[in-house]
């Protein structure tokens, strides 16, 4: 190797500009919600200007934290929102070229991909997905992190509701299958939100899922949820599913299911 070599930037930029203690110690400044703002501030910007994928993922732990007031914590994160796909985009750190510079992009969404798998929260981190990726992608890496989860008990279901409302524009087949999977969550905010996710991607072949969901539903506020929403749409259950929707429906007072198995507002 010789000495312009050994120079040259690596794809990801990540050893060219300051070493993994400098991370460790700036994203350890930036997540400290005991500083001022201004320190905080600080250490995300020369993450930042660092422009590695080790800082990106330094900077995505910025979102799993919270500091008031909340002004300042949406500032914070904007900060970083917009950091990492400046990151992503080349724009900050060493120069590179065409071939370093996506595979530049594609380790900070594989950085990102990371957070999501392991992140209380991911409402940021989905929004950079959807900034980073093209739809088909956007769509596989959302289905393959609510693969990661299940319909059983877990303390913080708040990454499962994240990606079914990220999923409420995502309108395909594979995305309809795979949100009817959590109406039978054992966890009511998330089958509330898997049914809202449903109307929203306007499929009425959910129509049969819904249904079969009502059988053993027990929360009244779902069963308005899944009343409405057939009533808004428009959408028939047909005279085989009739009786079954009217049975799930006998506690959802303001709606009537008809003989040919709509539903009006009483």
């Amino acid at each position: 190797m010789g000495l312009f070599d050994f120079l040259k930037p690596r794809a990801q930029g990540d050893e060219t500009r300051g070493s993994e203690a400098k991370v460790a110690s700036l994203g350890k400044t930036a997540t400290d919600i005991r500083l001022q703002a201004y320190d905080r501030d600080e250490a995300l910007r020369q993450l930042i200007e660092l422009g590695t994928s080790a800082a990106a993922s330094a900077l995505l732990k910025r979102f799993g934290v919270k500091v008031d007031p909340s002004i300042t914590d949406e500032d914070e994160k904007q900060l970083v929102f917009d950091g990492i796909l400046a990151i992503a985009a080349g724009k900050k750190g060493v120069p590179l070229d065409d071939a370093g510079r996506s595979a530049l992009r594609q380790a900070v969404i594989e950085r990102v991909r990371s957070f999501c798998e392991a992140a209380e929260t991911l409402t940021w981190a989905i929004k950079l997905l959807r900034s980073l990726l093209v739809d088909e992608d956007y769509e596989r890496e959302l289905l393959a992190l609510l693969e990661r989860h299940d319909t059983e008990y877990v303390r913080n279901v708040e990454p499962k509701v994240n990606l079914l409302a990220a999923l409420e524009s995502v309108k395909s087949p594979g995305a309809r299958r795979a949100v009817e999977a959590y109406l039978s969550d054992v966890n009511e905010t998330v089958r509330y939100h898997a049914v809202q996710t449903l109307y929203a991607e306007g499929d009425a072949a959910c129509v049969p899922a819904l249904v079969a969901m009502l059988a053993k539903e027990e929360s009244v506020r779902i069963k308005n949820k899944v009343a409405e929403g057939l009533a808004r749409a428009g959408w028939s259950a047909g005279v085989e599913l009739r009786d079954a929707l009217r049975t799930g429906l006998r506690d959802a007072r303001e709606y009537r299911v008809g003989d040919d198995g709509e539903i009006d507002r009483v």
